[in-house]
């Protein structure tokens, strides 16, 4: 039995299809959205227009961009020989919050993962590599997820880093501020114990 009417049938649908979306939310979104006033729900459909039609991947190191290059690489304030390496471009939004980097990045867009068809191939790391030769690098540091796909994309790269002579550098990995170490899995705790530090 159809309970909606097809245009908000279609409306539950589509919200359906977001990540962490399922059908309640999408049902409350879609109610949220027709009870919204005209102007605002065609400003709400023209913003994500727009947003899809005017972004696209920076030339340099593939986050997303209104222009040819991010705001990042046009800093020529930012420190040129060191490029933190991360999976996805909100990965360099958490990075830019902790306001303690304050040099380049370079977004993979994905991890290798042979479960599910993603080789290296599928990521961006020959735009990677070729962006380092016969560039002022000196370090790369690797901000891959602590998850089997992002450790094996770290190893990978490091690898192929390693005869190059740049310094390669991974992100430490351990107990979050606030959690408690009999939560904590042993990975996590073998992790902490490798980064741990003298104070």
């Amino acid at each position: 039995m159809e309970y909606f009417a097809s245009p908000v049938a279609r409306l539950i649908e589509e919200f359906s299809k977001l990540p962490g979306v399922g059908k309640k939310t999408a049902q409350r979104l879609a109610f949220y959205v027709l009870n919204m006033d005209k102007n605002e729900a065609v400003s709400l459909a023209n913003a994500i227009v727009n947003a899809k039609e005017k972004i696209k991947y920076c030339n340099i190191c593939s986050n997303l961009t209104d222009g040819d290059i991010c705001y990042i690489c046009r800093d020529k304030r930012r420190d040129q020989t060191t490029i933190c390496v991360v999976e996805d471009p909100r990965d360099i939004i958490a990075m830019e919050k902790t306001k303690e980097y304050k040099g380049l990045y370079h977004v993979l867009h994905g991890s290798i993962s042979p479960m599910d068809g993603i080789g290296p191939e599928d990521i961006r790391i020959k735009e990677l590599l070729h962006r380092i030769q016969g560039s002022d690098v000196k370090e790369v540091i690797l901000a891959t997820n602590p998850t089997i796909e992002g450790e094996a994309t770290a190893m990978y790269i490091s690898k192929l880093l390693k005869p190059m002579g740049i310094k390669t550098t991974r992100i430490a990995h351990g107990i979050p501020v606030g959690g408690d170490l009999e939560y904590a899995d042993e990975v996590t705790l073998s992790r902490a114990l490798e980064g741990r530090r003298e104070i």
